[in-house]
């Protein structure tokens, strides 16, 4: 009888890039970890108290990108990128050691951690891997945006809706299932903002570090990336390359739809929040008897304890 086994790094992965709000220069780096230690940043420029879980409970002023804290005030920020790196490369276990206070943003995408990640492979531990089934619907509004999860079996579906008061993003709509969809576009999707954007978040103190070589510039109907968009739906599937990270943050994969209108970092952890305040909402399972050992292909869920 075969089981999802939890994973781990073969070998450390170094990367280095700039931080999308902070400009400062980042160095990374990612170690293997033992089994069920889940995912942990160490900020190695602060001597004390410097790990931080990656937890939603963690998460503070999602304004534009994700931030963890820990109880001594320490914290990173921008996670989400490499956290969906993480769930889509089934990378349970993990040290991230990082020397400033923010995720390098590499070129705007997931692909440079995805890249790194297959570079060195992953190894299977003796842990089998729990995951998250969900059991009653839970929905969030704020105003015009919502986001809700509901019970699926053994799978993940994001859909997404977009608006933007803009004629080159309109309104996209999006429907990613992890089982069959190819994550490639969803990796590969930077991210963007409105040229009329960029002095109000310059003067929010973000966006030091940001250009046109680590994200898609929108004015009017044009792009201002020479390159133009790497795919036509790059818009929503960047957000849902953010929303796959975020609830990586469960800290455990979730079985469950997930549909969301205008949603972000700050609605996905207020979904998150909600949904594990109450145990009637959810229960943890594993799988075995799996006939493909591809991390998004499982059968027979058997019920564990949480």
């Amino acid at each position: 009888m075969s089981k999802i086994n939890q994973k781990t790094l073969r070998e450390k992965i170094n990367l280095k890039g700039i931080g999308l709000h902070n400009g400062k220069e980042v160095n990374l780096t990612i170690k293997p970890s033992k089994q069920n230690s889940g995912i942990v940043f160490k900020r190695v420029d602060v001597k004390n108290n410097n790990i931080i879980h990656a937890n939603f409970k963690n998460v503070v002023e999602p304004v534009l990108c994700t931030k963890l804290i820990n109880d001594n005030g320490v914290s990173v920020s921008t996670v989400e990128h490499l956290m969906a790196a993480f769930y889509g490369e089934g990378v349970d276990n993990v040290l991230v050691e990082v020397d400033a206070p923010e995720i390098p943003i590499m070129d705007g995408s997931a692909v440079d951690f995805v890249d790194a990640i297959r570079s060195v492979g992953v190894e299977e531990q003796n842990e089998p891997r729990k995951f998250i089934k969900v059991l009653k619907k839970v929905e969030v509004f704020d105003g015009k945006k919502f986001i809700s999860i509901e019970p699926l079996s053994q799978d993940l579906i994001i859909d997404f809706e977009l608006i933007f008061n803009n004629p080159l993003i309109r309104t996209r709509r999006k429907e990613f299932k992890l089982s069959n969809d190819d994550l490639t576009p969803i990796y590969n999707s930077r991210t963007f903002c409105l040229y009329e954007d960029i002095d109000s978040i310059k003067r929010m103190g973000l966006a030091k570090g940001g250009s046109l070589d680590n994200a898609i510039v929108v004015q009017g109907n044009k792009i201002l990336n020479d390159d133009g968009l790497r795919n036509r739906h790059e818009f929503v599937y960047h957000k849902i390359l953010d929303c796959l990270g975020d609830i990586m943050l469960s800290g455990n994969r979730i079985f469950g739809l997930i549909k969301t209108s205008q949603g972000g970092h700050a609605l996905t952890n207020k979904l998150l929040k909600k949904f594990f305040s109450d145990k009637a909402n959810w229960s943890i399972v594993n799988f075995e008897n799996i006939e493909n050992q591809n991390q998004n292909s499982y059968e027979n869920p058997v019920a564990i304890g949480a």
